[in-house]
């Protein structure tokens, strides 16, 4: 049974971006992936494409035969999948088993009301595929109240919309440091509880919030994310291998990944490792590394590089040395990983 991710979120959040990262990710700990391009003006992918929309409709065309903009020609563009869904089907049974990234476009009408996108992976699903909806939303969203309550909104739509195993995610949280101080903890936005309290900085941040208007609003727009009870986050730092671990952990787990997709006795360490969440990051974890002690832990980082720079400019040592170093890291990650009753084997 495949696995899939679908990545969607509005632009500028992140999204092909994860798509390189987690690729290259799941190939450095021995799952193979691959990576289905769904946004029609993506023309320059940074990852390599296992299938490409542009293959099947170019969105130049489209806005040249039928005088769309940019927003029409894409959904012009999904429709045409749509209606040839044959050729995805084609496509992905090319791949078998490998675990399926799909990018996706990033025009917000797709996953909150236009019915192509949540159509085209209803069919993916009939396909045998597990799925799981990753909606990617910048964390800058987090620095002013109102930004925040919209990203409530829109990623409530989306999980209504898609109907699917969804997280939603937090993306360049190592930038969050940056942008300022927050009002509160981390927590409070990953967790979305005690809205409430927000309002009194809702109302700082425009004069136009204070009028009496918009006090009904805010309050039922509030009142109707925590009646839904649905909407969280989890954060990453594409960069950061340990919230990558974190992110996938989750994302497993959503899926089903984590309870049937065990490749078997000759998983490498990495591979149960990931299934079994070791040393993954809480929000606590987070907080304490990308805003409270941010440059802390840049600085142990920069001097960790530099000794690993420094010490593959030494005289290199012998085969045996080397393989006697490679079953020690090896044996220090057993050590790590919390039993899930699978046998790590070598391969030789």
């Amino acid at each position: 049974m495949p696995f899939a991710q679908l990545v969607i979120g509005p632009p500028g959040s992140g999204k092909s971006t994860y798509c390189d990262g987690m690729h290259q990710f799941m190939s450095a700990i021995g799952r193979k992936c691959s990576v289905v391009n769904l946004d029609p003006a993506n023309d320059h992918t940074s990852y390599p494409c296992a299938l490409d929309i542009r293959d099947l409709v170019a969105l130049e065309t489209i806005m040249a035969d039928e005088e769309l903009g940019p927003n029409g020609g894409v959904l012009y563009a999904l429709e045409e999948l749509e209606h040839n869904i044959e050729w995805l089907q084609k496509g992905l049974d090319g791949l078998g088993e490998d675990y399926v990234l799909f990018d996706c476009p990033g025009q917000v009408e797709l996953f909150t009301h236009h019915t192509s996108l949540r159509n085209i992976f209803f069919r993916i699903q009939k396909m045998g595929y597990r799925l799981v909806a990753l909606h990617l939303t910048d964390s800058y969203c987090l620095t002013l109240p109102s930004l925040y309550i919209s990203t409530l909104l829109l990623s409530l739509r989306s999980m209504l919309q898609m109907d699917l195993p969804h997280l939603n995610v937090l993306t360049k949280i190592d930038k969050i440091a940056s942008y300022g101080p927050l009002p509160f903890e981390l927590e409070f936005y990953t967790e979305v509880q005690d809205l409430p309290d927000i309002v009194p900085h809702l109302l700082e941040e425009s004069p136009m919030m204070r009028h009496p208007k918009f006090e009904g609003l805010n309050n039922a727009v509030i009142e109707l994310v925590e009646d839904f009870g649905l909407v969280g986050f989890e954060t990453l730092a594409v960069e950061d291998k340990k919230s990558m671990m974190t992110l996938l952990h989750s994302i497993d787990r959503a899926g089903g990944y984590a309870f049937g997709g065990a490749e078997g006795a000759n998983d490498t360490v990495w591979q149960v490792a990931v299934r079994d969440g070791m040393r993954t990051m809480n929000v606590r974890d987070v907080q304490e590394r990308w805003i409270d002690r941010k440059e802390e832990f840049d600085e142990m980082e920069r001097k960790q590089l530099e000794d690993e720079a420094k010490a593959q400019e030494a005289p290199s040592l012998t085969d045996d040395a080397g393989e006697e170093e490679e079953d020690s890291d090896i044996e220090e990650m057993r050590r790590h990983v919390p039993d899930g009753g699978i046998q790590v084997v070598r391969r030789p």
